[in-house]
């Protein structure tokens, strides 16, 4: 199909999220716009959240580290399922007792208001740079495919692409958002299935056929059993399930979706669901991403990593199954930003500029601000894409996991504190414990040899940074029993 056809598409496409958008924010005000006026659907929540999670990272890195690290992502999976419990049993409760629009205001009525302030600031710092480098993936991928063709730059695309996701998500946000995510997890699922049943036809292999194929060829092994390795199995579990309660529960552009359902049993009806459907849409990108290696060798395809899948996809897939790609990937391009943005946004404007509590401010004023903050995230994202461009690394799963375990460290550590003890912190000490937690990480990071000889650190970095900063909160803590009715002990 030619770049130009493809492009036509994507316009088309993006028409319909903004007729979604135009239906879905008349009357929009700022709490439709930060949680959708407490009215959303959990069953569409719980399908478009699919998309969230996953995103364009999930739809290109998935299959393509299949070559590297077989279906070892499983042991990660098996970690997801233990975290997304513990996210709809402990941490939904919480925030629905407390009838929260910002997680984080969570951290100022146990622990004080710089304790607030540092989980809002670490929030959009993790949220920042892992959105905006799930987005250079995408953006990459259509300009490698698409754009460069039709001698468009890669920074004009990116100044595109967020423009339009400016458009659709500025007046509606959240309210809009849950029903543009459920649009684009059905066309991403829809890619990700017409593009499995093709190879499997196309190399004339059934499922169990394919997956012997798989075994024979080392790309179906799970199990790493190695403690020094960084994909050891305990390792991975441990990381699955703590980067789902901190990238899921701890994360306010996940739960503001979650906390925009009417009840708490609905929400966690929403939990559970997202669950069940992650863990087999996880399983069938691994399946597609050993499918493509099998496949890639026998039609020439030497490409590895995040470039395997768009190689096979664009040079080797008829014109039908191009334009199926191309819908799967745009629609995995949009909820890794637009989601982002808007929850960037809301924290923002409440939890740093404190809007909900700016009784001087009627609703035009706090709607300008809101705007202006906005404007402010979509010019940011454009200068963190063109920064990925730059540093263009070969897999961005690692990048993202890796900026993860810095990042949300010191929000595992102030929840954990938070929720794990009775003690009381001293408030004006919290800020320098939490950066101190990810700077003790990094300097072992950088000398693990020197430190640990053969073992290496992997995802269990998140869960280090997490203790860290734990520990740190214990020494600047009194005996001093304040607010502990917000404690699980």
């Amino acid at each position: 199909m030619s770049p130009v056809s493809l492009f036509i598409v994507v316009l088309a496409y993006f028409g319909l999220l903004l007729g979604v958008a135009w239906t879905t924010s008349r009357n929009a005000n700022n709490d439709s716009f930060f949680i959708g006026n407490k009215n959303s659907n959990w069953m569409l929540v719980a399908f478009g959240m699919v998309g969230t999670t996953l995103s364009g990272l999930t739809f290109i890195s998935v299959p393509g580290a299949v070559g590297r690290d077989g279906f070892g992502y499983l042991q990660i999976m098996i970690g997801y399922f233990i975290g997304y419990i513990a996210v709809a049993y402990v941490l939904l409760p919480l925030y629905y007792r407390l009838k929260l629009t910002s997680i984080y205001h969570y951290l100022d009525v146990r622990l004080g208001r710089r304790s607030y302030q540092s989980g809002a600031a670490f929030f959009i710092l993790s949220r920042t740079l892992g959105a905006s480098a799930r987005l250079y993936l995408v953006v990459n991928i259509l300009q490698a495919t698409i754009l460069d063709s039709l001698g468009v730059p890669f920074w004009l695309t990116s100044l595109v692409i967020l423009a339009m996701i400016l458009l659709y998500t500025y007046e509606g946000g959240v309210r809009t958002i849950v029903w543009t995510d459920t649009l684009q997890t059905i066309g991403m699922l829809f890619g990700l299935v017409a593009c499995t049943v093709f190879l499997l036809h196309e190399m004339n292999l059934g499922v169990l056929e394919s997956l012997e194929h798989m075994r024979s060829s080392g790309l179906a092994r799970v199990f790493t059993s190695d403690i020094d390795s960084p994909a050891y199995f305990w390792k991975q579990v441990l990381a699955g399930a703590f980067i789902v309660v901190t990238m899921t529960g701890m994360d306010q552009e996940m739960m503001q979706k979650n906390i925009s359902v009417r009840t708490l049993a609905d929400s966690q009806k929403n939990m559970l669901a997202l669950n069940l459907i992650l863990a087999g849409v996880l399983a069938l990108f691994l399946f597609l991403g050993g499918l493509l290696h099998l496949y890639a060798p026998q039609v020439g395809v030497s490409a590895s990593g995040d470039k395997i899948f768009p190689a096979v996809a664009m040079g080797h897939l008829p014109a039908a199954l191009q334009l199926v790609f191309m819908l799967g990937l745009i629609s995995a391009l949009f909820p890794s930003a637009d989601g982002a943005i808007t929850a960037l946004t809301s924290s923002f404007c409440i939890d740093i500029l404190g809007l909900k509590r700016r009784t001087d401010l009627g609703e035009g004023a706090q709607l300008r601000i809101r705007h202006r903050v906005h404007l402010g995230f979509c010019a940011l994202f454009l200068l963190l894409v063109m920064a990925f461009k730059w540093i263009d690394s070969a897999s961005m799963i690692g990048v993202i996991l890796k900026l993860a375990g810095y990042t949300y460290g010191p929000l595992l550590g102030l929840f954990a504190f938070g929720l794990l003890s009775k003690r009381a912190v001293n408030d004006k000490r919290v800020p320098w414990v939490a950066l101190a937690g990810p700077l003790l990480c990094a300097l072992a990071d950088f000398n693990q040899q020197a430190l640990f000889g053969s073992y290496r650190i992997g995802l269990e970095l998140l869960v280090i940074n997490g203790m860290l900063v734990m520990a740190g909160l214990y020494l600047i803590s009194s005996p001093d029993k304040a607010n502990v009715a917000y404690s699980v002990r």
